[in-house]
């Protein structure tokens, strides 16, 4: 009999607190350990409760979420799922440790919700609770403050790659930001899809352009793909690159969800192969599951250099170990390597 995962429930407010529990307590995968009333709480009943994974809420009176993952995640690094409305803070949450999280359902979303969570839970108990180093700080000095040139293709390093396509899911947030905040301003178009739901891609993309030196945006039906420019898929929608001319433009559609997901990386990994075939670079990042490891195939099938993350970098090696099973991927390689191989094949191309 498989051993039943120890949750425990970290949330201020009662209602919600108390039918999260009942909730999960009723699945047999799930042993609901404990809770907690707020993050000071739970700091406290963590040593005794030893959960195998937390829901915690980010906006807490006193210790916010926020607060404990800095503060407790070092010495007690436990996977912990944010469970919270729309909050940009919930970036700064997963740079400090967070594996993952599921916005709290509004009415007539509850049973889509447990869905999620309980997925989640289900993967993210095993997820490797990654703490950061020097993770770049929102109050930085802003990139978009610096000028953002025009480039022509002739000007670009790796003149013979037209894309680059990037897919992930739990963990990838952080692994994104990561890969693509050590690109120059001087690259060709980035195309990326990140398992996220509508309202927080527009906050990870203006988060993302306020790192990188590379413009970013969430993207726009009929978006064109173009040098130094970042293209995030939103929430809600699948995102293809399509052909426009001699050049690309992205297509952004409410479609059905696509190996569970909308937006899915199938779909924007297939597309590239379509379209761009060798003229792409496609790289799969931390996530559960497989969405993205068919397409990747297919990309490479179709001449791409594919690059697959490796398992000791991952959150959770789902993604990149699937894709790497049906030998979608070129390349292995650890988190903080994955940017010098994209320059160094822009290099040969």
């Amino acid at each position: 009999m498989q051993q039943k995962i120890r949750v425990m429930v970290v949330d201020d407010s009662l209602v919600f607190r108390s039918w999260l529990v009942q909730s999960l307590s009723s699945d047999p995968r799930f042993d609901v350990v404990g809770y907690a009333v707020n993050a000071l709480d739970a700091k406290n009943k963590l040593p005794m409760l030893k959960p195998d994974i937390m829901t915690m809420d980010i906006e807490m009176p006193g210790m916010s979420g926020l607060d404990f993952l800095k503060e407790v995640l070092p010495s007690h690094p436990v996977p912990v799922i944010l469970v919270s409305s729309l909050n940009v803070r919930v970036f700064d949450a997963l740079a400090a440790g967070a594996v993952d999280f599921v916005r709290k359902p509004e009415e007539g979303q509850r049973e889509a919700f447990l869905l999620s969570l309980k997925a989640k839970l289900a993967m993210g108990s095993s997820a490797r609770v990654r703490l950061p180093q020097q993770a770049p700080s929102l109050s930085a000095p802003a990139a978009a403050s610096l000028p953002r040139t025009a480039f022509t293709p002739s000007s670009l390093p790796g003149a013979g790659i037209d894309l680059i396509a990037i897919g992930a899911s739990t963990g990838g947030t952080e692994a994104i930001l990561e890969v693509v905040r050590h690109f120059p301003a001087k690259m060709p178009g980035i195309v990326i899809t990140q398992h996220m739901p509508p309202g927080f891609t527009a906050m990870y993309s203006e988060r993302l352009n306020r790192i990188c030196k590379l413009e970013v945006k969430e993207a726009q039906h009929g978006d064109k793909v173009r040098p130094g420019l970042i293209l995030l898929a939103p929430g809600g929608l699948q995102m293809r690159v399509v052909r426009m001319g001699v050049g690309y433009s992205v297509s952004c559609t409410n479609e059905e969800k696509v190996s569970g997901h909308r937006p899915s990386v199938d779909v924007l990994f297939n597309s590239v192969a379509s379209i761009a075939k060798n003229r792409a670079i496609g790289v799969i990042l931390t996530g559960m599951g497989a969405d993205g490891a068919a397409g990747l195939l297919r990309m490479r099938k179709a001449g791409a250099y594919t690059i697959g993350q490796d398992r000791d970098s991952c959150v959770v090696y789902g993604m990149p170990m699937e894709a790497h099973k049906i030998g979608a991927v070129c390349q292995q390689a650890s988190l903080g390597n994955i940017h010098q191989l994209v320059m160094a094949r822009l290099a040969k191309a």
